[in-house]
């Protein structure tokens, strides 16, 4: 998965904010605890296979195009058969 700066920025901020949740006595783990949070939904992420928006844009564009093209295609068919039954 492609990690762009905000979604990084994003995750960086959750873990900070989960890391600021635990009880105090356990805060003296600091920067390790952020690290592990961090990791955790990072790898939550990956499992759950989501793309950027930048990809997702990009493959709608790609279907929308490749949609259009067959339904061309389907259109042009539609015309020569209707000319070769014609001629039938």
């Amino acid at each position: 998965m492609d990690d762009n700066k905000s979604t990084r920025f994003s995750l960086d901020e959750l873990a900070r904010q989960l890391a600021a949740s635990v009880p105090q006595n356990l805060r003296v783990l600091g920067q390790d605890l952020e690290r592990n949070f961090k990791t955790l939904l990072q790898s939550g992420i990956e499992r759950m296979e989501l793309v950027s928006r930048e990809e997702f844009d990009l493959q709608r564009a790609v279907l929308e195009r490749t949609r259009g093209k067959l339904e061309s295609m389907e259109a042009r068919l539609a015309d020569l058969e209707k000319v070769f039954s014609a001629k039938s």
